[in-house]
């Protein structure tokens, strides 16, 4: 990875993450290159960060990896720019736009091109991103180990067997992030109307759920026995989950996560 030469097409808060966790990983600046609609973001971002920026044809010229990070409904145009000024044969792409599939972005760039889809979340901007990735056809297995590689150092990775399953993650975990703000903003609610402080309710909301989350990544066990083991018998903890479950929380989690599944489903085509 530190020896490639890894182009970014837009240059938005997802690929300023990502730009960011590889200069972390210790990719040279003068290896990232991008490009974008917004002069003032490149040179910002050419300032903050020292890497080199240019036109769409000076970025993609030389590159070995090419992520798009535009807007889906400009990509199409974006990749028929790109695919006229690709020089070396072996160039990988990576498309961070969701609802994109394989196939629409094969015949705007090439049917030969090794390409990798994924779709990231919100948090890599601070470095604790999730990631599910798919690989067309045509991506060797150096193809393969090169994207995880540049998509880990924002986060955890996890290839998926089928390209549908990228619905999937857009429901868990591409939309994941806004499910829980919205546990943290009922909980900082709920402690705000029986009477504490706000400032207080809102520190310990975000804080229990950054420490549930950090407590569950660091366990060797699941988080069903992580729940029995903070759940005494008779305890308050268990009067929360009871309430919890007559109101079919576990069924209203599952609709969810089924409504926006379907949405990315209906968007992919």
């Amino acid at each position: 990875m530190k020896n490639s030469h890894i182009a970014f097409i837009g240059a938005g808060n997802m690929a300023n993450s990502l730009i960011r966790g590889l200069l972390a990983k210790s990719v040279p600046a003068a290896h990232l290159h991008a490009t974008d609609i917004d002069p003032e973001k490149l040179l910002s971002l050419q300032t903050d960060c020292g890497i080199q920026i240019g036109s769409t044809a000076e970025v993609s010229a030389n590159a070995d990896v090419i992520i798009l990070a535009v807007k889906p409904q400009v990509m199409a145009a974006v990749c028929e720019e790109v695919q006229h000024h690709i020089k070396k044969p072996g160039c990988l792409i990576i498309s961070i736009a969701a609802g994109i599939p394989l196939k629409s972005l094969e015949s705007w760039l090439g049917e030969s091109r090794a390409i990798v889809r994924c779709m990231p979340n919100t948090p890599a901007l601070v470095g604790e991103g999730a990631t599910g990735l798919f690989a067309n056809t045509h991506c060797s297995a150096s193809n393969i180990a090169l994207a995880g590689d540049i998509l880990s150092a924002v986060g955890i990775t996890c290839w998926l067997k089928a390209e549908q399953d990228i619905d999937i993650v857009t429901a868990l975990s591409g939309s994941g992030p806004a499910y829980f703000f919205l546990m943290i903003e009922a909980l900082e609610k709920a402690a705000i109307s029986l009477g504490l402080d706000a400032t207080v309710a809102r520190q310990l909301s975000i804080q229990t759920a950054l420490g549930a989350g950090k407590l569950a990544a660091d366990s060797d066990v699941g988080p069903a026995e992580l729940r029995r083991r903070v759940t005494s018998p008779g305890g308050t903890t268990e009067q929360a989950l009871l309430s919890f479950q007559r109101d079919g929380f576990e069924r209203i989690v599952a609709n969810a996560v089924e409504a926006a599944q379907q949405r990315s489903a209906e968007l992919a085509k």
